[in-house]
């Protein structure tokens, strides 16, 4: 566990990233910082706004949509049912799903009462990809990525209140329909030429995959899963990220024929990086939710190295922060980028979101003392070993010579480069510099690890044993 000083000293490191500490760093200004507890910001509507579309619209989550203004008087008034579904094609959800999320917060933080929908029939199909066909994942294997899907997403949503949250499975109302009632009550409203338009479908015919009649069908079975909602809980708009429009409308235009109801959609737009490249992937692997697949240390880091051309879009996307804070950013992006207050906040704001303040504090406490600001020896173990997990790093036994370990974990080429870098004072161990060249590891670090470093920056783990 993290000692009590431990995590004292990571809430005062982080609160230097807010805009009234003054966006301050490094190790002497970080004792002036005033407000010792970490602070993150309360999700809330901001009052600036007069409608929660408008600050939908605001944070840059509205791509395309039904009718704009129907919506904009939809949300303003009376409290409406709506819902967002999330398959389980994997054990955990990622930070594309993150922004689903955080979209049914916001709305339901304006009085509407959300539905979160896992998808029990959905996921044993899988939503067409541009490129090929998916592999079926086994009905066990499935139904135990809903259980897992279905606990992620409770945490992001109240369930108290006038407008507590529901989580539903679309297989309660799939499993029981029989393919001619399918065919029969649902699949005559379809259009095979519509179906055919959709740009999944299309990429996959003019592909050399083709597609299978399983996939094809899946535009089908989510437009019958907003007929349900519709039906029975009243539910009269969905949102979904831009690249789902098509499945998404058909949904709308299933109301549409089924019920002669209008409902509506929006579709929030991919995220990507200001350079163009695909956000949330971080050396080619998935930010995932889970901390068993995608550790906090990692999910801090990750956002701490937004662009500055991208991590005031991020503010508004992935945090509760008002638009008055967030502009403050901006004017500290421009005016002194060097201090990464803007990256820091948004580390701090969407690592506690996901991961809650403890864990956020022990990965500030890690990363402060990583890079010389804190005190190695007091971190909670299990965090500094997640944290040197991301590093370069070796497995080596107590006593290893420490110019054996530079050469070891790829720190120098070669021993001749390793007696050099240490006759020259530039290597450490767990803090302390190392004097000659007959020094060894011992692994004196919580949980049995050592810190080694070459230089200021240059850090790798070592796992003794």
């Amino acid at each position: 566990m993290t000692s009590a000083g431990s995590a004292d000293d990571a809430r005062r490191r982080a609160d230097h990233a807010r805009p009234g500490a003054g966006g301050v760093s490094g190790a002497d200004s970080l004792e002036r910082v005033s407000t010792p507890a970490l602070t993150t910001a309360e999700p809330a509507i901001d009052p600036t706004f007069e409608n929660v579309w408008d600050e939908l619209v605001w944070r840059g989550l509205v791509h395309v949509s039904t009718d704009q203004e129907a919506l904009r008087a939809l949300l303003a008034g009376d409290p409406i049912t709506y819902y967002c579904g999330f398959d389980p094609t994997a054990p955990s959800l990622h930070l594309g799903n993150l922004v689903q999320l955080l979209t049914l917060r916001r709305i339901q933080l304006a009085g509407h009462k959300p539905l979160g929908l896992v998808g029990g029939s959905t996921g044993l199909i899988g939503d067409p990809r541009p490129t090929a066909e998916r592999t079926l994942n086994t009905r066990e294997t499935v139904a135990e990525w809903v259980d897992r899907l279905r606990g992620q997403v409770e945490r992001y949503l109240s369930f108290e209140g006038d407008n507590a949250a529901r989580i539903v499975n679309n297989l309660d109302w799939t499993a029981p329909m029989s393919a001619i009632d399918f065919l029969r009550e649902i699949g005559k409203h379809y259009r095979v030429g519509t179906m055919l338009k959709k740009d999944a479908v299309a990429a996959r015919l003019n592909s050399d995959e083709g597609i299978s009649y399983t996939e094809f069908s899946y535009q089908i079975l989510q437009g019958m899963d907003y007929l349900e909602l519709y039906r029975q809980y009243d539910c009269v708009l969905q949102t979904g990220g831009s690249d789902q429009w098509g499945n998404l409308t058909s949904g709308t235009d299933l109301i549409r024929r089924a019920e002669g109801f209008s409902a509506h959609a929006i579709g929030t737009p991919l995220i990507t990086n200001s350079d163009g490249t695909k956000f949330g992937k971080s050396e080619g692997n998935a930010i995932w939710l889970d901390a068993e697949m995608c550790s906090p240390y990692r999910m801090y880091q990750f956002w701490l190295g937004t662009a500055d051309s991208d991590v005031i879009d991020r503010l508004k996307v992935f945090t509760f922060l008002s638009r008055a804070e967030i502009e403050a950013y901006e004017r500290l992006v421009e005016t002194e980028p060097f201090r990464r207050a803007a990256q820091k906040r948004l580390a701090l704001e969407v690592c506690a979101t996901v991961h809650g303040i403890d864990a956020t504090a022990a990965v500030i406490a890690a990363s402060e003392a990583l890079f010389g600001q804190g005190d190695l020896t007091v971190l909670d173990a299990a965090t500094l070993r997640t944290a040197l997990e991301e590093l370069p790093h070796a497995t080596v036994p107590t006593g290893t010579p420490v110019i054996d370990a530079l050469v070891e974990t790829g720190l120098v080429s070669s021993l001749s480069e390793a007696r050099r870098a240490i006759a020259q004072g530039g290597v450490s161990i767990d803090g302390e510099r190392v004097a000659d060249e007959s020094a060894t590891v011992t692994g004196s670090l919580p949980g049995g690890v050592s810190v080694l470093r070459r230089g200021k920056k240059t850090l790798a783990g070592l796992f003794v044993g």
